[in-house]
């Protein structure tokens, strides 16, 4: 028994001695193409609302646009951001807050919190027609030089008048680095 724990403690260390060099350096390679994007950029592109408050025209899903932005604060992994998303009847200015967590080589994923302030309340937006806390959820990627691609999701928290139904808007589109 003393001679099989023996043996096998022998190749475990010997196993680590051989495995622990892949291991680190597969992770330092993971992590030096992990590095994200720090880009700060202005994006145009759509906007597509696909719920509704349930009680009438004015809070049915709407298509529309959106145009944002993100400002890089600093070194950290956080970020100013700010949307708006229109319909044809009246828009929604959004200020959030992001964690940004990079993925992939120019390529972060992001968490946002904020509000939504609608312009004319009542009216349909692709993220509810009131004012509401806003969540949300996106991918960004920098697929050219001074070009990037994002697309993310929101959920206004009862963003509908006389009803206590949460918006959600899928919103994607093309942004251009200024930073």
């Amino acid at each position: 028994m003393k001679r099989l724990l023996k043996s096998f403690v022998t190749i475990s260390a010997l196993s680590s001695l051989i495995v622990a060099p892949l291991v680190l350096s597969a992770g330092q390679a993971f992590a030096e193409t992990k590095k994200g994007t720090d880009a700060s950029y202005i994006g145009a592109g759509v906007a597509s609302g696909v719920t509704s408050g349930g009680q009438g025209i004015n809070d049915a899903a709407t298509f529309g646009g959106n145009v944002t932005g993100r400002v890089k604060l600093g070194t950290t992994p956080f970020s100013a951001r700010g949307n708006v998303i229109w319909s044809d009847k009246t828009s929604a200015i959004i200020p959030e807050l992001s964690v940004d967590v990079p993925i992939a080589n120019r390529t972060n994923a992001y968490l946002t919190g904020g509000y939504s302030f609608v312009e004319k309340d009542g009216l349909p937006t692709p993220i509810g027609n009131r004012d509401s806390v806003v969540l949300g959820a996106g991918v960004e990627s920098e697929v050219a030089s001074n070009f990037l691609v994002y697309t993310n999701a929101k959920v206004g928290l009862g963003a509908y008048q006389n009803s206590d139904a949460s918006a959600v808007t899928i919103n994607g589109g093309l942004g251009y680095r200024f930073k």
